[in-house]
């Protein structure tokens, strides 16, 4: 390695320097803040587990994107957590074991070993809410609103919402009895929309021609709250749960757009973002100017099962990096300079000042204010120290 070398960062590790690093302490202040105020608790589990813990249920898919380890005092392989969620899981079913609904938000780094796109690093502070122990309606509409709050508060353009309903597709699918290699395939050619690639694969593994105009139809299903009433129309002859999954994002979508009339809602019957990670309901947030979702979240019922205790839970995240390079950064931070002196009654006056002000006091005669952020000073006038504008 040469000189030069040593102080590159990894590929897609990135770091915060001002004023970035300040904005994203202040917007996860004022996050945290606003979880609170709904009622949610503050966790904040470790950095790194025992694999089996982070990969557990729903965690599996998790796999790729987990750093490896071997702890040096056990022998046992550790991993460095790529999503907080499942650690929330953890502990809502054995630390925290409450029969009430438990509301956790926190905001902490994780790890991923491939960024999750092209415009992601691997270092995301992740920040978010869960909420355990309500099948209801409603939590998915309190979590809903929790994270469109959340681009609201970050001040980063008119939230775009989109919902989805994995159950569509996992109802169709238990109709089609097709084997998990062909499984992933479908899923692959729905994400991608390719209606061919869907024709090709129906042809061959599905004998079942209603159902695979069925299979068909779900790329099409893709705009405003009309798609809903289209849905209801081309899956009539569906199984019971793809009709009670349609009906519930209908009414989800209705109860939203109460409390959200300006905001623009679309729905994607081929959204499927972890379909092995998700039971239900699936929701992202988009903003002008970001072709990816700034947070997003879903439903994952019974996700505390293997850890001996499954709960209903749904929830979202966001990453604060991205949430912060999409905010117009405030100026610089005013201050107030204070002179290089060390006399009492100018230590007590920043004393007092510093309880609610930025205060730099000068190291020699040449500092500069303003080169420190300052744009007042301190100067003593008739025996009291004053602020005056520099």
């Amino acid at each position: 390695m040469t000189l030069f070398d040593r102080w590159l960062l990894p590929d897609g590790v990135e770091e915060l320097l001002p004023p970035q690093a300040w904005a994203a302490e202040t917007l996860r202040r004022r996050l945290l803040d606003v979880y609170r105020n709904w009622g949610y608790e503050l966790i904040t589990p470790p950095l790194i587990e025992y694999l089996e813990s982070l990969l557990t249920g729903t965690g599996n898919d998790l796999d790729l994107q987990t750093f490896k380890v071997t702890d040096q005092l056990t022998g046992r392989l550790m991993g460095v957590r790529a999503d907080i969620t499942p650690q929330a899981a953890r502990i809502d079913a054995r630390c925290w074991k409450s029969d009430a609904v438990n509301r956790f938000c926190y905001a902490d780094s994780v790890l991923h070993a491939l960024p999750e796109n092209q415009i992601t690093g691997r270092s995301p502070l992740q920040i978010g809410c869960e909420l355990f122990g309500s099948e209801s309606e409603l939590a998915d509409v309190e979590v809903i609103r929790l994270m469109v709050e959340t681009v609201r508060t970050a001040k980063i353009g008119v939230p775009h919402l989109n919902l989805s309903h994995v159950g569509i597709y996992q109802g169709l699918l238990a109709q089609a009895n097709v084997s998990h290699a062909v499984e992933r395939l479908l899923i692959d050619a729905l994400q991608r929309k390719s209606v061919p690639d869907l024709e090709r694969l129906t042809e061959t593994h599905i004998a079942d021609t209603e159902l695979a105009k069925m299979l068909h139809a779900l790329p099409t299903l893709v705009g405003n709250a009309s798609i809903l009433e289209q849905a209801q129309s081309l899956l009539h002859n569906a199984g019971a749960s793809v009709l009670e999954a349609i009906e519930s994002l209908s009414s989800i979508a209705e109860q939203l757009s109460e409390f959200f009339p300006d905001v623009v809602m679309s729905f994607d019957l081929c959204e499927l973002r972890g379909y092995n990670y998700h039971t239900g309901l699936v929701f992202a947030v988009f903003v002008p100017g970001y072709g990816k979702a700034v947070a997003k979240g879903g439903r994952y019922d019974a996700v505390g099962r293997e850890f001996g205790r499954a709960r209903s839970a749904t929830g979202f995240s966001a990453d604060l990096k991205t949430l912060v390079t999409r905010t117009e950064l405030e100026s610089r931070r005013s201050g107030i300079f204070a002179p290089l002196d060390s006399c009492k009654d100018l230590l007590e006056t920043i004393g007092k000042l510093r309880e609610t002000e930025k205060i730099v006091q000068a190291l020699s005669s040449d500092d500069d204010p303003v080169g420190l952020g300052c744009d007042r000073k301190l100067v003593k006038q008739n025996g009291q120290w004053l602020v005056e504008n520099l």
